[in-house]
């Protein structure tokens, strides 16, 4: 589906943030699907009247079954000033997953070394740093249980590749639908239930804080836990 005014999260001269749906890939992979940053240049060349199509680029990425808020830059300026303030960890990400097992701990923070394997895009944790592994760290908490769900509200400090998936699933909490760590099922819809839910930040051109906020997918499910 194309991107239209409703995807929009947030928008100024340098920047767009847009709500990405479950499934969407956020660059050019393999399958040749069409990306969201292709068609969020298509958008912005319809807009603004830019036949020879506009300039974006790339802040950040969200797994393909993950949904929410995803940052673009429309400036040369905007994406190399971004790209610096994420490498510095000057932004604030908050995510929202749903569990079926209750975290032994309604909070905490989850240290882990991850080594990926590209072949089968896989990542595996371990406790303790090993050669070629990548440190990684997050907080989370428990906000809220619904008929034998649990939400569970993650801030991760650091932004390694299926990081919260792995985490969490190593916590013995693997996220709904994500039978690649852990869930006993996948789902048909090709999601799972983790939301990118919040992105704070201070403008790089304007320094002023940002507040990218997305509301939760509309399937059935997921918008039960909008009231948390």
């Amino acid at each position: 589906m194309p991107v239209t005014d409703k995807d929009v999260l947030y928008e100024d001269n340098h920047l767009i943030a847009v709500c990405k749906k479950a499934g969407d890939i956020v660059q050019i992979d393999e399958t040749g699907d069409e990306p969201l940053d292709e068609q969020v240049k298509k958008y912005l060349a319809i807009k603004y009247n830019k036949p020879n199509s506009a300039f974006l680029g790339v802040v950040h990425r969200l797994d393909r079954p993950v949904s929410g808020v995803i940052l673009f830059a429309k400036t040369s300026k905007a994406l190399e000033r971004m790209n610096a303030i994420f490498k510095n960890r000057e932004v604030k990400k908050t995510y929202w997953a749903v569990v079926r097992k209750k975290p032994v701990k309604t909070s905490g923070t989850l240290i882990h070394w991850l080594i990926k394997n590209p072949q089968k895009n896989v990542v595996t944790a371990y406790a303790e740093e090993v050669p070629g592994s990548q440190r990684c760290e997050l907080s989370y908490r428990l906000i809220g249980t619904l008929n034998d769900y649990y939400l569970i509200e993650v801030d991760p400090l650091t932004g390694r590749s299926h990081q919260i998936r792995v985490q969490l699933s190593t916590m013995g909490c693997p996220i709904v639908g994500d039978n690649k760590y852990g869930y006993p099922r996948g789902s048909r819809k090709g999601c799972i239930c983790l939301h990118a839910r919040r992105l704070q930040f201070i403008h790089p051109v304007k320094k002023e804080p940002v507040n990218i906020f997305a509301k939760l997918p509309v399937d059935g499910f997921w918008e039960k836990f909008e009231g948390f």
